[in-house]
């Protein structure tokens, strides 16, 4: 049995399928709920899970209620996972199984604190394993039908606010409905990087031409100001 955590990212949603596949009920998807996890993906998270028809649970974490997390340290993400963990280990050895993650093959040069969290909680990587790469999986998640084979890479809200900036639930609500506005304007890739009132807007390459438009950039201008920044900036 395995329990898969789910974020419904790229990765995650080609193991929560896999798994599926082949081990049926013996799979469990775990979605972890926080202030950190946006809207968007809760629902891209829970559309997969119908559409494919594996066994889906939704949890809520409670990473910050962590001082050691808020205040943002260089291995927050550490804390993050340790909380998802924490809450998952009790599940897989109800249901005598083993916890598993989507780390891929190409995440083996980043810095990801979490991976230690998953090293300490006995967390096994499969695609990881198996030595597949980013690339492989968006093509084979194209195989298998699955809507996330591009969706672009995107790392939680808290990700936005610099290290050291304590993260709360204000700033992570401010930075959801600035990316929510970029799209609604028709940006695929894009991320508010949050600085106090001022924000950071990082769009795609293939994308940014149009983001420097006199016209476009003054709608994210105005969008962004009704959300509360005070100074915005395509970086």
């Amino acid at each position: 049995s395995v329990v898969v955590a789910y974020s419904g990212g790229v990765d995650s949603a080609y193991l929560a399928c896999l798994a599926h596949r082949t081990l049926g009920s013996r799979a469990l998807a775990v979605t972890a709920d926080s202030p950190s996890y946006s809207d968007r993906h809760r629902r891209m998270a829970i559309d997969i899970a119908e559409r494919f028809g594996f066994e889906h649970r939704i949890i809520r974490t409670a990473e910050l209620d962590r001082p050691e997390y808020r205040v943002n340290p260089t291995n927050r993400c550490y804390y993050c996972k340790h909380e998802l963990f924490s809450e998952l280990d009790p599940i897989a050895r109800l249901r005598q199984g083993v916890i598993v993650d989507g780390s891929n093959a190409d995440d083996r040069g980043d810095y990801r604190p979490g991976r230690q969290a998953a090293r300490e909680a006995g967390v096994r990587s499969p695609l990881d394993e198996v030595d597949l790469h980013k690339d492989e999986i968006r093509e084979l998640s194209r195989q298998a039908g699955l809507p996330t084979w591009d969706e672009p890479s995107s790392a939680c809200l808290s990700s936005r606010i610099p290290y050291h900036s304590e993260v709360t639930d204000e700033k992570l609500r401010m930075i959801e409905r600035g990316e929510l506005a970029l799209r609604a304007l028709g940006f695929r890739v894009c991320r508010v990087r949050h600085y106090g009132d001022v924000a950071r807007i990082e769009i795609g390459c293939d994308e940014l031409p149009r983001a420097l438009e006199p016209e476009v950039g003054a709608a994210i201008t105005r969008a962004l100001e009704a959300i509360g920044y005070r100074e915005v900036i395509v970086d």
